[in-house]
C-alpha cells in the first residue's frame, strides 16, 4: 500500500456525516498541516491557504468531507432503532447493510434489517421497501438495553465498509468516496505545489455537510473570498449494466470528468475550455459529464459576491451514495496532475481574462 492509497484508506474509513465531522476533519487536518496555513470557518470547513509567486488571483479547491449517512431518530420499546436519513439514500442499497452508531460510551454496531419476506403479502413483495420502514437492529430486545449501550436520539449513525484493493490492484473500494476522494485531491494537489511554482495563492478548502444542502460552501467562501475556484468531486460512472451512452458515457480508467452542467451551476465557460486545452495539451484523458438531477458546491460558490469563476472536476466512481463505490486509481493520478497544470497556469491575466465578457 503506496502513500496515496494509505491516505484514502484514511479518508475513507473515517467516520464524518453532514453535521458530525469531527472524526474525518482530524484526519484530514493531519494531511493537510504540512502543506500551509490552516483555519477554520465557524461550521467547521478546513482551510489551507497555500502562498505562491503572488497574494493573487486567490484559487479555491473545495472536496467536502462528509459523507451520506443517518441519525437516530427514535428507538421503540422492543429495542429497535428508527433512523433519519442524513443526505440521499437511495432505498434498495440500504437493507441487510451494516452501520456504526456513535455514542457517547463508543461505538455500537448493528444492521438494517425490515419486515421478512417470508411475511410479505404477495403485492408487498413486489414492492420497494422505503426507509420509513426499516430498523436497525443492535441486538437488544428492550430500549432499555439500547440507553444502556449509550445510544440517544439523535446520534449519527456511519456505514461500515472497510477500504479494500479489488482483483485489479488499482481499483479500489470504499464508503465515503463521495467526497473523501475530493478533500484526497486537495491534499495532493497542495503536496504537488511544493516542487511546482505557481503565480497564485491557493486555498485548498475540505467543507462540511455539502449532503443536506452545500452548507459548508456557504460559509468557507466568504473567508476564502476566491478569484476562480476549481470543485472537486467523485462522479457518476455510467460504465454498468442498465446505462445507455446518452445518460452518461463515463467509464472507469478514461481519466478525469469535466461536468458540463448540472441542476444548480453551469461552468465559467472560459474556464471550461481552458481546462479541456490544458488537458489535451498536457495529454491528460478528459471525460464529460453532465448531471441534471444533482449539484454540488459549486452551486453556491460560483455565486458568492458578484460571481467567481467555476468549474467542476470529477473522478468516475460507480455505486456512489452507497456502502461499497468503486473507482480507478489512474483517474484519481490523471485529476492530480490536471489540477497541478491549471493551478501552474492561473495567473492575474489568465483569470481576469475569464470574466472579461
Amino acid at each position: 500500500m503506496d502513500k496515496t492509497e494509505n491516505m484514502l484508506r484514511e479518508l475513507t474509513e473515517a467516520p464524518g456525516v453532514p453535521g458530525y465531522e469531527s472524526e474525518v476533519r482530524k484526519v484530514i487536518r493531519s494531511y493537510l498541516k504540512p502543506q500551509g496555513d490552516i483555519t477554520e470557518d465557524k461550521m467547521g470547513s478546513l482551510i489551507c491557504k497555500k502562498e505562491g509567486k503572488s497574494s493573487g488571483p486567490k484559487v479555491m479547491l473545495a472536496g467536502h468531507m462528509d459523507e451520506v449517512g443517518f441519525m437516530v431518530k427514535h428507538i421503540t420499546s422492543e429495542g429497535f432503532i428508527k433512523f433519519a436519513p442524513l443526505g440521499g439514500w437511495w432505498d434498495q442499497v440500504l437493507l441487510a447493510q451494516r452501520v456504526v452508531i456513535k455514542t457517547n460510551k463508543g461505538d455500537v454496531i448493528g444492521v438494517i434489517g425490515a419486515k421478512p419476506p417470508h411475511l410479505l403479502s404477495p403485492e408487498e413483495r413486489n414492492k420497494l421497501v422505503d426507509k420509513k420502514n426499516m430498523y436497525i437492529d443492535i441486538g437488544a430486545t428492550s430500549n432499555k438495553e439500547v440507553s444502556k449501550a449509550g445510544i440517544r436520539i439523535g446520534d449519527p449513525i456511519v456505514p461500515l465498509s472497510e477500504f479494500t484493493t479489488l482483483a485489479n490492484p488499482k481499483t479500489y473500494m470504499a464508503k465515503a468516496f463521495d467526497d473523501r476522494i475530493g478533500c484526497a485531491l486537495v491534499i495532493s494537489a497542495l503536496e504537488s505545489l511544493k516542487s511546482n511554482t505557481h503565480p497564485n495563492t491557493v486555498y485548498g478548502v475540505a467543507t462540511v455537510q455539502e449532503e443536506v444542502g452545500v452548507r459548508g460552501a456557504n460559509t468557507s467562501v466568504e473567508l476564502v473570498d476566491p478569484d476562480v475556484a476549481i470543485i472537486l468531486e467523485s462522479d457518476i460512472a455510467g460504465d454498468v449494466p442498465g446505462i445507455k451512452p446518452e445518460e452518461s458515457s463515463t467509464k472507469l480508467g478514461g481519466g478525469p470528468t469535466v461536468l458540463v452542467y448540472d441542476a444548480r451551476m453551469i461552468p465559467n465557460l472560459r474556464l471550461r475550455d481552458f481546462v479541456i486545452d490544458t488537458a489535451k495539451k498536457s495529454k491528460i484523458p478528459l471525460q464529460f459529464t453532465a448531471m441534471e438531477g444533482g449539484a454540488t458546491d459549486g452551486s453556491v460558490i460560483h455565486l458568492h459576491k458578484t460571481g467567481i469563476p467555476t468549474v467542476v472536476l470529477g473522478v468516475p466512481t460507480r455505486h456512489i451514495h452507497s456502502h461499497s463505490a468503486i473507482l480507478h486509481r489512474k483517474d484519481f493520478d490523471n485529476t492530480v496532475k490536471l489540477l497541478t497544470k491549471l493551478i501552474s497556469k492561473l495567473d492575474k491575466k489568465t483569470v481576469d481574462g475569464l470574466t472579461n465578457w
